[in-house]
């Protein structure tokens, strides 16, 4: 069979994830991939153009994902957490006005997943860590500007589950005291604050395209590039620290390839093997790209299921107000959910570990909100970090905080079993 055949043979290849719910046996997972024939023919004939770095897909790619965003520009890599270290080590590059020094501090949300922090820490900068807001899940931003310290140099917060954290007051802050704003959406693409997509706002944003987002490409991930100035740092920290700005096959792009002069080096040095910075390799593939071009295609209405499932989880679920907090969007934005979060009020006469273990009995896949207060992790608990205010709110949801599924594989017949089975669990306590 040739290539040709192979594709027309998947022309009819049905939507997967898209099955069957048999309640009470079907597994409903917290998070999944949607995807079909238009994926596996892109990944095919990626496959057979074995062009196997980033090539003409990834340019495509990056540019349509460009212009859906409205970022100046887009650095693909090979996964969120690659997409957040790339961004935090940029503001620590001398080529960077008022880069940051050893020592120096990021603010940044006590709660959230530990590769939003971790890079912080990694660059030897100083988290420091702020309380969240019950309900929106959000760094309390109203506290900022009092954490803000002489070593103060940027702010580094993630759109918690798809809802915008206050944009107006964090640009605010950092525009007073010339922070640099990194925004981490890796769970919020799609989302805007005063109609205005989220990772437009920071000079830095990040995005992730793991199988549990928005879109997948497998293993992927983005830097989105609002100052110009980032771009180079950023593309020869993800390709090895290389000076040499040629794509990938290509050669002589500058066009003095052996004309340059660096110290130290002789006169002529290969520019493909100079390197001005301490790199890696974190470079996404055509083939992830090829999946994720088709994916994009998707994205819209990606959005407006995740929305459409967390409206009717919210709707169900808002007579039983009085045991639990349900989540509610920040003002001013309208979310690309990526869970729907649930609290256990002190007054509920039940703990989250008796809900969870009843909703994994019938099959409903749950997460707790990522690490919950990071501070109490192991990785976390003896790093040099800062706390701003307590963090009562931050050791609440990690003792009473969870989240279930939003994601567009989920029917109107999995929400409502969902709905069902929690209703169930109250009422069954005999109130």
């Amino acid at each position: 069979m040739n290539l040709n055949e192979m594709i027309e043979k998947l022309a009819n290849f049905n939507d997967q994830n898209i099955q069957e719910f048999i309640p009470g046996e079907t597994h409903i997972p917290v998070s999944g991939k949607v995807y079909g024939s238009p994926e596996l023919k892109n990944a095919l004939t990626a496959v057979m153009n074995f062009w196997l770095t980033e090539g003409e897909f990834s340019a495509e790619f990056s540019s349509k994902l460009k212009q859906f965003i409205g970022s100046r520009s887009i650095a693909l890599c090979n996964s969120g957490s690659s997409a957040n270290l790339l961004a935090i080590s940029s503001i620590t590059n001398k080529k960077i006005p008022d880069h940051l020094e050893q020592g120096d501090e990021v603010i940044t949300s006590a709660v959230g997943f530990p590769t939003t922090v971790s890079p912080i820490l990694q660059n030897n900068l100083r988290p420091v860590f702020i309380d969240i807001e019950l309900g929106t899940y959000n760094v309390i931003a109203e506290r900022i500007e009092s954490a803000i310290s002489s070593k103060t140099k940027a702010i580094c917060i993630a759109h918690t589950l798809g809802n915008p954290f206050n944009l107006q007051i964090v640009t605010d802050i950092a525009k007073k005291y010339n922070l640099f704003l990194i925004e981490d959406t890796c769970d919020a693409l799609g989302a805007t604050y005063s109609d205005k997509k989220v990772g437009t706002f920071g000079e830095l944003a990040t995005l992730s395209f793991y199988p549990a987002h928005h879109i997948t490409t497998g293993e992927g991930g983005a830097v989105l590039i609002n100052k110009l100035i980032f771009k180079p740092v950023i593309e020869s920290l993800r390709d090895w620290g290389r000076d040499c700005w040629c794509a990938t096959g290509f050669d002589n792009t500058c066009k003095k390839r052996f004309d340059w002069k660096f110290e130290n080096l002789p006169f002529g040095y290969d520019h493909k093997y100079t390197y001005s910075n301490l790199g890696y390799n974190l470079k996404i593939g055509d083939i992830h790209s090829a999946i994720g071009l088709a994916q994009l295609e998707r994205l819209e209405l990606f959005v407006e299921s995740r929305r459409a499932n967390w409206e009717y989880l919210h709707t169900g679920l808002k007579k039983f107000e009085d045991f639990l907090i349900l989540p509610s969007a920040t003002p001013n934005s309208n979310p690309s959910w990526f869970g729907f979060a649930i609290t256990i009020k002190k007054s509920a006469p039940f703990e989250r570990v008796e809900l969870i273990n009843y909703l994994d009995t019938h099959k409903i896949g749950t997460r707790l909100l990522f690490g919950g207060n990071l501070t109490r992790q192991p990785a976390f608990s003896k790093t040099n970090f800062r706390i701003h205010g307590d963090l009562s709110n931050s050791d609440y949801v990690t003792e009473n905080t969870f989240w279930i599924g939003v994601w567009p594989g989920l029917t109107e017949s999995h929400l409502e079993y969902m709905v069902g089975k929690i209703s169930e669990f109250i009422r069954n306590l005999k109130l």
